[in-house]
């Protein structure tokens, strides 16, 4: 199975057709219905009313994440369906079918087992050995793995911290290996760190916010200096660089536990009350009215992909992107009760916006050249083709001769009188898994990659943007920042 498919049938495009703003039938479509024909049906996961206390403490103390379940004692009961003759199947490797049955409790669904081990390279070895030397343990069990694990580094900085955003890749790896009980611990213990208070000159963020990363400190115990204790020390961005808030966090987060459930077959965790409650916070959070009128989420240069300038700052395509994937996703998973229907309603409001906005406004390919080069500027009326007052003389010279006539891709931001026509590999990319791009756009997408490859492959093997920034350009827009060289 290629790497694209992987990611089709472990991400929210597997129920992207499903979208009342996505009627885009990709090929792997077909397959992944296939595939997902006997999957679990939703489970009502709750009755009656939970409050959450609004956490003050600065580090949270070793604590398993099953004993949280105590918290729902007295608001609630799970209410568990009768499953029997379920199975999920694993058709990618060839395994036989797994009846899933039973009335369990807070953790009653069952996990698909492992899928069976292939061969692998000496190279591909490797690679396992030195991403499970960078795990990290907390209370003896695995919750993530440090985002660079140098033994020359004698100063990592925060490098030797779990990153959301940088164990995603690797929780992705840890579940098409079935090893799922790393994934789960990341999932459940970074669910605690939300609701802390954190400040920064007398301000806080939302309550919601996903801390950007995280460490476990060993520190000693009160009144006894022979005695210690781990604790998960966050940070919400009051430390990092640049001292921005992540918002790519909890859409990671959302788009990392449907992946879970759907890779495991355990619906439990999502359907757990401190998850859910989780859950809605980070969509309230991203869908909380404010002054702007686009769809799309308005962010801070910074704020996704590394806390430092990159000249993102407005509405990036790599945010929207993933705040259409995570949007899909919680749909899916959160429980149908009555304190829902607002949120799911202002959701599917949201989603409709989102695809014809990013699929209209930010596509570019020959056709939408020529129609910048003959735009009209200064149009005010309710009825302008340039919408948003854009200026022929934008066109970078580079990108008329760049762009081949059967490729298009996704601009990287768009702003009142501004377009940034450089390409971001991320964006892109996650807007065809999660079904964002049309099928047109998709295939127009991977026909720019293939044509353009000498351009977007390097040692990585693929570049995060094209082209680079240099000289002048590359001072104003990074701050002539050394790192972002």
């Amino acid at each position: 199975m290629g790497i694209a498919e992987v990611a089709l049938h472990t991400m929210p495009g597997a129920f992207a057709a499903h979208s009342p703003a996505s009627n885009l039938p990709l090929v792997a479509d077909a397959r992944r219905r296939k595939r997902n024909a006997y999957s679990l049906p939703n489970v009502r996961a709750l009755q009656g009313l939970l409050k959450f206390p609004r956490l003050r403490s600065v580090r949270r103390q070793c604590q398993q994440i099953d004993d949280l379940a105590r918290v729902t004692e007295g608001y609630g009961n799970w209410v568990k369906d009768a499953m029997n003759n379920a199975s999920q199947v694993l058709d990618d490797v060839g395994m036989a079918d797994q009846a899933v049955g039973g009335n369990g409790g807070l953790n009653g669904n069952a996990v698909k087992p492992a899928p069976q081990r292939r061969k692998t390279s000496s190279v591909e070895d490797e690679a396992w050995e030195l991403l499970q030397e960078s795990m990290v343990y907390y209370c003896g069990s695995p919750v993530g793995t440090i985002a660079a694990n140098d033994p020359n580094d004698s100063d990592p900085v925060n490098y030797d911290q779990v990153f959301i955003r940088d164990f995603i890749p690797s929780g992705i790896a840890f579940l098409l290996k079935g090893e799922y009980e790393i994934v789960r611990n990341f999932i459940l213990h970074t669910l605690q760190l939300q609701s802390w208070e954190k400040t920064m000159d007398c301000h806080s963020p939302g309550q919601g916010l996903m801390p950007a990363s995280f460490k476990v400190r060993t520190i000693p115990l009160d009144g006894d200096e022979d005695a210690t204790e781990e604790v998960l020390d966050p940070d919400f961005g009051e430390a990092a660089i640049g001292r921005v808030a992540p918002v790519d966090s909890g859409l990671w987060w959302i788009i990392l536990l449907r992946a879970y459930g759907k890779c495991s077959g355990d619906l439990s965790v999502q359907e757990r009350i401190d998850v859910q409650t989780g859950m809605k916070m980070i969509l309230k959070l991203c869908l909380a009215d404010g002054f702007d009128m686009f769809p799309t989420l308005l962010v801070t240069d910074g704020s996704c992909m590394i806390d430092r300038r990159m000249g993102i700052h407005g509405h990036p395509l790599e945010i929207q992107a993933l705040f259409y994937s995570a949007l899909l996703c919680a749909r899916e998973m959160l429980t149908p009760e009555d304190g829902s229907a607002d949120l799911i309603r202002a959701l599917n409001n949201r989603l409709i916006a989102l695809s014809f906005h990013i699929r209209e406004y930010y596509w570019v390919d020959m056709q939408k050249l020529n129609e910048i080069y003959r735009y009209k500027t200064e149009e005010y009326s309710y009825d302008a083709v340039n919408k948003f007052n854009i200026y022929p003389d934008q066109i970078p010279p580079w990108l008329v001769e760049w762009v081949p006539p059967k490729g298009g891709y996704f601009i990287g931001n768009l702003q009142p009188a501004h377009m940034d026509f450089r390409f971001f590999s991320l964006g892109n990319l996650w807007s065809i898994v999660s079904s964002l791009a049309t099928t047109h756009q998709s295939h127009a997408i991977l026909d720019l990659i293939e044509s353009k490859w000498s351009d977007l492959v390097a040692e990585m093997p693929l570049k995060i943007c094209y082209p680079a920034l240099e000289n002048q350009e590359w001072k104003i827009i990074t701050g002539s920042d050394p790192k972002n060289t």
